[in-house]
């Protein structure tokens, strides 16, 4: 299973994500934050953070010019 929560795993995960809602005819921003090392996790995290509402995206992709 891909480590989604590395760096690496984090970009291929947001890509996924804007290429998804690309062909639905969304515009979709998502970035990476680093949130370093968790020690729960025993590692170091990188979020994601979007600008979509309750898991949809908030505009098409005319709206966003």
């Amino acid at each position: 299973m891909a480590d989604l929560c590395d760096g690496d795993g984090a970009n291929r995960l947001a890509t996924k994500i804007q290429e998804f809602w690309r062909k639905r005819g969304f515009d979709v921003d998502v970035e990476m934050k680093e949130e370093g090392f968790v020690s729960t996790m025993r590692s170091a995290r990188t979020d994601l953070r979007s600008n979509m509402v309750n898991g949809m995206p908030t505009r098409c992709v005319a709206e966003a010019g």
